[in-house]
């Protein structure tokens, strides 16, 4: 078997029985990489702390491939301060870094449903307020009184 030693260093071809000696006199595990290799590939490391990194690598691939599908929510107001909008497309932004949809919310209130174009105006300043290429997956929609619009980061 072709022998690899616990800093990385090509050992080369090792009899099975003084690799599982080597192995056991450093005091961790001979791990076979490759068995399909000819000769089979062997390592010498400490199994726990492969198995504990391979693990870890599979719980970040995971929550990371959640988050592709998952939306968040930003609500804004009709007469929302450009401070607080800059705020808000702030936190849109760290959405759209960790991957995930952000979608637009601003309910009109009372007096303010007398004036619709007022709040497509305010969706429309805060999209254009991104300084990340984005892309609006579904257009500024009106659904009684609330404007709604789905943005995502565009892919390159």
């Amino acid at each position: 078997m072709f022998l690899i030693d616990e800093n990385g260093q090509k050992l080369g071809a090792t009899p099975t029985d003084i690799a599982i000696e080597r192995a056991q006199n450093l005091g961790l595990d001979l791990v076979e990489v490759s068995p399909q290799a000819n000769p089979p590939v062997a390592k010498i490391i400490d199994f726990g702390k492969l198995q504990y990194e391979q693990e870890k690598q599979m719980r970040k691939s995971r929550s990371q491939s959640k988050r592709a599908g998952e939306i968040k929510c930003i609500r804004l107001g009709a007469k929302i301060g450009d401070h607080d909008m800059m705020v808000r497309v702030n936190q849109a932004e760290k959405f759209f870094e960790k991957g995930y949809k952000v979608k637009i919310e601003l309910l009109l209130r009372g007096r303010e449903k007398a004036h619709p174009e007022v709040g497509k105006e305010v969706v429309g300043k805060f999209i254009q307020l991104f300084t990340s290429e984005i892309a609006l997956e579904s257009p500024i929609t009106r659904e009684g009184s609330k404007f709604t619009a789905l943005v995502t980061l565009k892919k390159k």
